[in-house]
């Protein structure tokens, strides 16, 4: 049996080396603890789907303010760009720039680390948990010892859409991300893409700089669009944590919103935010996503005013426009699509026909639907469950897994998108910062430090 001291001097093994991955595993080494990090794709290393675009016109939905890795060093990012004024802290730089910062920081923590540092490139398949030890197997046969194992898996892939899952993969593209989504694109009239968040944004300004010069038509439920940043920085006034839950806490909001504007008004949430949804029940919180999700999102998670600008350009041409309704058919017909959808508040269907469709719907986040051989092994053991809401891994607020039981496990623990269901605010870089350096503070015991804890 390893003792509890050979158990101590084991590593971390952190699963998934986008960004919430290489940024724990940076902040477990800053605080001495051996890691592991396991990434099954090379050319996501430190920078996951987000930041490894390779396309220049993909920005950063943050101002380069608030971007640094550390939130104990605000100004972190800004000197590694060689930002210095107010102006270029508003700035909303390129994605790849952003990879290119994580990968560098991964670097020289290896570098400062030598031997308690370990990239392993391979598929995790399978942690066990073996006497007062956890052990990773890999789908090479490969054994990996460690005293904790962290799920860093990034967002799900999109969410699949029942009405376009029988088309033939040349006229629908499933995943936006696809590397080949774009191609073959300058011939076509008209692509419709569904879902009209911040990835649809994003398709849309890859099919422009592809060489793409049709129509798109976006399709919502709503037929929201997000709302994007002032071009400086709102004046955030702080405000306690609000003790008000509901209907109270949203008209307590526009109050606010009337007399400060609302883009200040939601970001003087930010803080609270967690804490906000932790304190509502799991009735009061589907209460939230069935109602009001989409109306948080787009004002909370918004665009640079350059790609906002990009798109009103678009529409005002008539190249791009929004339609608000619900998806019913979508057949093939003569190399193209013929999409039936009802348009909201209608009885009627309507129909359109388009080239290719794009799934830009969001990550799925239902357990049992992705196949990925780590996520069924986990299941079938009982060691994670979902969350109450079905976003992803179900954790407490310390980040440890919860069994089949609902009990957390100290040798089982997830970050990152994958944990929405407990912290719902918890995709954008400011977020994941702070929870990815209060875990690796807990995992080395200095979570004790300045007044918390004892």
């Amino acid at each position: 049996m390893t003792s509890a001291i050979a158990v101590r001097d084991l590593p971390v093994a952190v699963i998934g080396g986008g960004f919430s991955g290489t940024l724990l595993a940076i902040n477990l080494l800053r605080y001495g603890v051996k890691v592991i990090l396991i990434e099954r794709s090379s050319a996501q290393l430190a920078k996951g789907v987000a930041f490894g675009t390779r396309r220049p016109e993909h920005l950063l939905n943050v101002r380069a303010s608030n971007m640094s890795a550390f939130p104990d060093d605000a100004g972190h990012f800004l000197r590694w760009m060689h930002f210095s004024d107010a102006d270029e802290a508003n700035r909303f730089v390129p994605r790849l720039s952003y990879g290119t910062y994580l990968r560098e920081l991964l670097v020289q923590a290896l570098a400062k680390a030598g031997k308690d540092a370990r990239i392993v490139d391979g598929e995790a398949c399978a942690i066990e948990r073996v006497d007062s030890h956890a052990r990773v197997k890999l789908a090479n046969g490969s054994i990996l010892p460690c005293r904790a194992a962290v799920l860093a898996l990034g967002n799900f892939p999109p969410l699949p859409h029942p009405v376009l899952e029988g088309l033939p993969s040349h006229l629908y593209q499933a995943d936006p991300w696809d590397r080949t989504a774009l191609e073959g694109l300058a011939e076509l009239e008209e692509v419709m893409v569904v879902g009209s968040g911040l990835t649809a944004a994003d398709v849309v300004l890859s099919l422009e700089a592809s060489g793409f010069r049709g129509r798109v038509t976006v399709l919502s439920r709503r037929g929201l669009k997000p709302l994007p940043h002032a071009e400086r920085g709102p004046v955030v006034t702080p405000i306690p944590d609000p003790e008000l839950r509901g209907t109270a806490l949203v008209r307590d909001v526009r109050r606010r919103a009337a007399e400060v504007g609302w883009r200040s008004a939601v970001d003087a949430l930010r803080p609270h935010t967690q804490n906000i949804w932790r304190r509502h029940s799991a009735e009061g919180q589907a209460t939230f996503l069935r109602h009001l999700r989409p109306y948080w999102d787009v004002h909370r998670h918004r665009l640079s005013p350059t790609v906002a600008a990009r798109l009103t350009e678009l529409e005002e041409k008539g190249r791009l426009r929004y339609l608000a309704g619900k998806l019913c058919d979508a057949q093939a017909i003569d190399q193209r699509v013929r999409i039936s959808y009802r348009p909201r508040g209608a009885d009627r269907q309507e129909a359109v026909i388009v080239d290719r469709v794009f799934n830009c719907a969001g990550p799925d986040g239902n357990l049992h639907r992705l196949a990925t051989p780590l996520l069924r092994h986990l299941l079938d053991a009982g060691r994670i469950r979902s969350d109450a809401h079905g976003l992803g891994v179900d954790v407490d607020h310390l980040s440890r897994v919860r069994d089949r039981k609902g009990n957390p496990q100290d040798d089982l623990l997830a970050v990152g998108p994958i944990t929405k269901g407990e912290a719902w605010e918890i995709v954008a870089v400011p977020d994941i910062r702070r929870q990815v350096w209060n875990l690796a503070r807990f995992l080395a015991d200095e979570h004790w430090v300045g007044g918390e804890g004892l």
